[in-house]
């Protein structure tokens, strides 16, 4: 991509200028934030505000009960005009959570909101030093005295803006991207839905029925599908994948490969003549491998878009370039062994990752003998045995014999809250689904025997009490808490004895079994580890995509324009997958209807006398801000698309030359703290003393 356009200023919201630093001494305010308790209860506020008074620059110094109220904002406002302040500290808790807060309040007095330096004397002094009062109001005062230090040094800066394109991009082609890519659609704005399997739905296109209402699952998410394929807004890019993305918030460029499906789709009418020609038969992997499907196929019945797809690993021409007897068969020319890929160029200003979840599979040493036991499957496998359309009509079978099951077990937290798999996690739907499909179970063949193997039941959710209550009560399904140590095989019989400590009964049993279901957890999404280094989306330490602020700004991520939905972010149900796609589809449109977007000021800056062009700090980067470029003396250089750019110092830190500067952390700032901390009067400095006697 070119060099990105250049940054404008907002002509409407424009930061106020600040007072010019070189001729006239900073006037700075110290505010002190009781936060309740939070703070007050371990700092004595009063006196780090008292010492504050003493600092040098300091005109006024003031604590409130809550600084961030109306009240407190108020009071800063009062403040600034009174005494004439130029530079504001804050004392409270954590900027991630309130520096916008602030610096809107600054704003409103007349000041350029970036004269602002916030000191956290919650996280970094009343919560870590709690048993230490003395020692915590010390660390608060010598805080402050460094904040006081770098703010007089603080500089204007101005925000820009760029024009944002009214498209949106929706990775994932579940639930959660569905309801997302229709939200948007029916706000106005084109939206290119990218799904990398050949019909969207997701898991749960799979699913029999959903907890606690007992809904059928495609009855639910069918219309949705059809809905989104017709929608004159949205271009469904199904059986395709994002291989590139390059640009910035409001203008992003979008690189997506079709994959070949060796079938024409605006010809294709889906009458599935093909498949029944198709002599080769393979695993169906929609039905865990349970049922077969052709060599040439649709997912499920109800596949959105119904378009055939050749499955060109298992396909007797591309092996030996002879059959076609599909090509044969159809009546309107759709099939063409010969396509290729296709890639497209998209230009979107937002977008949203929706890339799912998978669920875990069971070791293959462990300990439920799930590779080496027929009769014993996954909850996901169960799913397609209960299911209607499923392999077997919905009636349940042991996949030893397809006999039907008089015995079942369930086993929980299969790859959940395990610390030797490092999952210390919950996955959030285990209990439920094993709730639910033990009802069904027990509505199919009432006199089936269920026990369900637990650590304990998290039933959170609406309705889902209620309906653990009524299959426990009504139902007669047993809970049995205790994790299994041992399953072992009746080698003629192929029935399961379940070793295990029943914690309640504290003592150990052992029981027979006929079936043996797994409730495994969920995992991040293959596809999501290559979307994620392709935006450069941090993880959380669970591997799934890390939210922005967990309170806060939970659809949001690191990078500006780019949002979470679905089991993307963390594991979650299908109603908290929907209502979180619809709040991503709202932080998207918000960006997008304002027709423009403000850009944080706080960038590097790259002095190109001393810059070589090695370019280190573009490898560095974590979001591509850096780009090498030739200069007017034919001379590589590098220099900072400030829309990318976050601020975090890695490539200022890396480079060799020094020849990147982070905006508000320069050296001057920086070495002002420094020596504030180690002043005479400071804490550093005293402590430092009595080590060097000491030793």
């Amino acid at each position: 991509m070119g060099s990105p356009e250049p940054l404008k200023k907002d002509p409407v919201t424009s930061t106020p200028p600040a007072v010019k630093t070189e001729t006239t001494a900073p006037r700075i305010g110290v505010f002190v934030c009781h936060c309740g308790s939070n703070i007050a209860g371990v700092v004595d506020c009063p006196k780090v505000t008292e010492e504050a008074s003493r600092m040098p620059g300091v005109v006024v110094a003031r604590d409130n009960k809550y600084t961030c109220s109306d009240l407190g904002q108020e009071e800063i406002v009062k403040a600034i005009t009174e005494a004439k302040v130029d530079r504001v500290v804050i004392a409270s808790c954590s900027p991630r959570m309130h520096e916008p807060t602030f610096r809107a309040c600054i704003q409103r007095a007349g000041l350029n909101p970036y004269v602002l330096h916030m000191v956290n004397i919650r996280e970094q002094c009343s919560w870590v030093h709690n048993q230490e009062k003395e020692r915590a109001t010390q660390k608060a005062i010598d805080l402050v005295r460094m904040g006081v230090s770098k703010a007089a040094k603080l500089a204007p800066l101005e925000a820009r803006e760029v024009p944002v394109e009214p498209k949106a991009l929706v990775v994932g082609g579940g639930v959660s991207g569905i309801q997302a890519s229709l939200d948007l659609a029916n706000m106005g704005f084109k939206v290119y839905l990218v799904e990398s399997k050949p019909s969207i739905g997701g898991v749960m296109a799979q699913l029999d029925k959903t907890f606690p209402t007992g809904d059928c699952a495609i009855c639910i998410l069918a219309p949705k599908m059809v809905e989104l394929a017709r929608h004159p807004n949205i271009t469904l890019l199904s059986y395709s994948e994002v291989e590139d993305v390059k640009g910035y918030i409001g203008n992003y460029e979008v690189k997506v490969r079709r994959k070949a499906r060796f079938v024409h789709e605006d010809k294709c009418v889906g009458c599935g003549v093909c498949a029944e020609v198709c002599p080769v038969k393979v695993e169906n992997e929609f039905d865990m491998g349970f049922g077969k499907r052709k060599a040439i196929y649709v997912p499920f019945p109800q596949a959105v878009p119904l378009k055939y797809t050749v499955d060109k690993e298992n396909c007797l021409h591309f092996k030996s370039g002879k059959c076609l007897l599909c090509v044969k068969e159809c009546a309107n020319n759709a099939i063409d062994h010969k396509m290729e890929d296709e890639v497209l160029d998209l230009k979107v200003g937002t977008i949203i990752v929706a890339t799912g979840f998978e669920t875990y599979t069971p070791m293959r040493k462990g300990v439920y003998k799930y590779w080496e036991y027929d009769n014993v499957i996954t909850a996901l496998e169960l799913e397609r045995l209960l299911n209607a359309s499923g392999p077997t009509g919905g009636h349940l079978v042991r996949p030893s014999d397809h006999k039907t099951p008089k015995r079942v077990a369930f086993i929980q937290c299969v790859g959940s809250r395990n610390k030797k798999l490092d999952r210390n996690y919950c996955s959030r739907v285990c209990c439920m689904y094993a709730i639910k499909n033990a009802q069904i179970i027990k509505e199919h063949e009432p006199d089936t025997e269920i026990a369900v193997y637990y650590n304990d039941i998290r039933a959170f959710g609406k309705g889902f009490e209620e309906l653990y209550h009524r299959v426990r009560e009504e139902f007669g399904v047993e809970f049995i808490r205790g994790r299994p140590a041992k399953l072992s095989e009746d080698p003629e019989t192929k029935s399961i004895m379940i070793r295990a400590e029943e914690t309640l009964l504290n003592k150990i049993t052992e029981r027979k079994f006929d079936l043996i279901v797994l409730s495994v957890g969920l995992l991040p999404s293959e596809g999501s580890k290559r979307i994620g280094k392709i935006l450069s989306l941090p993880l959380s330490s669970d591997g799934f995509f890390a939210e922005a602020h967990p309170k806060l700004r939970p659809v949001d991520t690191a990078v500006d324009g780019v949002f979470l939905a679905g089991c993307a972010q963390a594991p979650k149900d299908i109603p908290d997958s929907v209502a979180q796609a619809k709040a991503a589809a709202a932080s998207a449109a918000a960006i997008m209807f304002s027709g423009k977007v403000k850009i944080e000021p706080l960038t590097v800056q790259i002095d190109e006398s001393l810059c070589v062009g090695c370019g280190l700090c573009s490898e560095m980067c974590p979001y591509g801000a850096p780009e090498l470029y030739q200069n007017e003396e034919g001379r590589t250089r590098a220099r900072i698309v400030e829309a990318l750019c976050h601020g975090c110092g890695t490539c200022a830190a890396s480079c060799p030359q020094n020849a990147i500067t982070a905006t508000q952390f320069t050296d001057d700032q920086i070495c002002s703290e420094l020596v504030a901390a180690l002043s005479p009067n400071g804490h550093a400095k005293t402590a430092k003393k009595k080590a060097e006697e000491a030793v």
